[in-house]
């Protein structure tokens, strides 16, 4: 017989280990287990392994609600990170509900029965469960494959080629010529980690990137750990950073001339000449892309030494020994690694069917940021673009919850989001223009122009929203 469950949550990362959390605790005569397509827990922690793997958000609000970070740093390293959600998962006995190698590839809503069949593949064969609320915790990134455009020339590359999503384990880059292409995240991460050992590594960026240091350790939040009790720090550290990257981005928005000239005194300070400092003046304003943050500075550390430095141009195409531009230089290298950004996908790539009828999540509207119209007994947790991902993704797992409870005490099997308003405008539903979101909006939901349809960037503003607001609102149509 197929197995039925509650509440099915897919993906064991981050936000799927915050999802058991809230259904144990808020919803506890609920069943539920938690799919992995992977054989371990972390999600994106435990995927990427490249050296300097770091969060780009602090601890303090990428960490849960529900168990204070301990770790000193507040930008933390992906061991980390790791050990902190295995660790959440096995203190509050979520592990027990994961189930790995659980790759799910369809899920079929039947109105008549009002629940989900899930398929999923488990070593090889079909495996089959129902639900009857469906949580998806899988994130967007496809962890198969990561973007690698074609390079001219590439096969004629005599070196070692990498994509940092697939870092061969025990790779031995000490003394190595490294040519890092890109300028986002994971390449500012790996220049400083790669330079401590290579002979140089050189980051060569099409276009630059805001970048901006912060210190590793929270000054205020050791401070407040001496203190006070644990949870009272770690909470108030949680919302002195949770308004001050609010207010910066406010600020970045609102006034980006302003924003711009600020980044880049803090830029030039660190750098010292003008020419280096040319390499981290875009041409877009602060936000249109997601800005960098490196701890203490440690990027601009390492060109500073003359361990790393930064080239701005075009690829003509790769030679035996290196890469040449369009503009004639050549970058001498033994290793080219591919940091070129990352491929989005929704849904963890599944396919989805209501009734009988495929459902493309490009033609439904995203509401509350949480589930999507026309989709019945269906959420996902999704992050913050502006701030860091669990602070949305756990809202999104408390809203279920009650979400959830309100549905048992009313005796109400089903429940889905109507959009019925024609004159609703259409806007993406991720608002930044860097290129892997700006590859990956024909796969996403649509997003309003006004609440309850758009997705607010906003924590204070959802958390009242989510945590507080009221759910029977008239758009969440519920059925018996």
């Amino acid at each position: 017989m197929t197995e039925h469950l509650d509440v099915l949550v897919v993906g064991a990362g981050l936000s799927g280990i915050a999802a058991g959390y809230h259904l144990q605790t808020a919803c506890p005569d609920r069943t539920y287990a938690i799919l992995e397509s992977r054989d371990s827990i972390g999600g994106t922690w435990d995927l990427f392994r490249y050296p300097g793997i770091r969060s780009d958000s602090d601890m303090y609000t990428l960490g849960y609600t529900f168990q204070p970070w301990p770790g000193d740093r507040a930008l933390a390293d992906g061991p980390s990170i790791l050990a902190y959600v295995r660790d959440t998962a096995r203190v509050h006995g979520i592990d027990q509900h994961i189930r790995f190698q659980h790759k799910v590839v369809h899920a079929a809503w039947s109105s008549a029965d009002a629940r989900w069949t899930i398929t999923c593949e488990r070593r090889g064969e079909r495996v089959e469960l129902t639900c009857s609320f469906l949580l998806m915790c899988a994130g967007y990134y496809r962890y198969d494959r990561g973007h690698a455009p074609t390079f001219a020339g590439a096969e004629r590359f005599r070196g070692t080629l990498i994509h940092p999503q697939f870092w061969p384990e025990d790779y031995d880059h000490g003394g190595k010529r490294i040519v890092v292409i890109g300028s986002g995240a994971t390449a500012v991460t790996l220049v400083p980690a790669l330079a401590a050992r290579a002979a140089h590594v050189t980051m060569l960026q099409r276009t630059p990137t805001y970048i901006v240091s912060r210190p590793g350790v929270d000054r205020a939040a050791m401070w407040l750990r001496k203190r006070l009790p644990t949870k009272t720090a770690y909470a108030a550290t949680r919302w002195k950073n949770v308004l001050m990257g609010k207010a910066f981005y406010d600020f970045c928005r609102a006034f980006p001339a302003q924003a711009r000239k600020l980044i880049a005194a803090g830029v030039k300070k660190e750098v010292g000449g003008a020419a280096d400092a040319a390499h981290f003046q875009p041409s877009y304003a602060p936000w249109d892309q997601r800005l960098c943050l490196v701890p203490d500075g440690d990027l601009f550390a390492a060109i500073r030494s003359g361990k790393a430095d930064v080239v701005t141009g075009t690829i003509d195409t790769f030679t035996e020994d290196g890469v040449r531009l369009t503009s004639g230089e050549t970058l001498p290298a033994d290793v080219i690694v591919t940091a070129t950004g990352l491929e989005l996908q929704f849904l963890g790539g599944m396919t989805v069917a209501v009734d009988g009828e495929t459902i493309d999540p490009a033609t439904r509207w995203n509401y509350k940021g949480a589930m999507l119209s026309g989709v019945p007994n269906l959420a996902v947790a999704l992050g913050y673009t502006n701030a860091s991902w669990t602070l949305k993704a756990e809202l999104a797992c408390q809203y279920v919850c009650r979400v959830l409870n309100h549905m048992a005490k009313g005796g109400y099997r089903q429940c889905t989001p109507v959009q019925d308003d024609p004159t609703m405008a259409t806007e993406p539903l991720l608002d930044l223009q860097s290129g892997y979101v700006q590859r990956a909006q024909a796969l996403m939901p649509r997003q309003g122009d006004r609440t309850p349809w758009r997705m607010h960037q906003s924590y204070p503003r959802d958390l009242v929203a989510l945590r507080h607001g009221k759910v029977d609102d008239g758009v969440l149509s519920f059925a018996r």
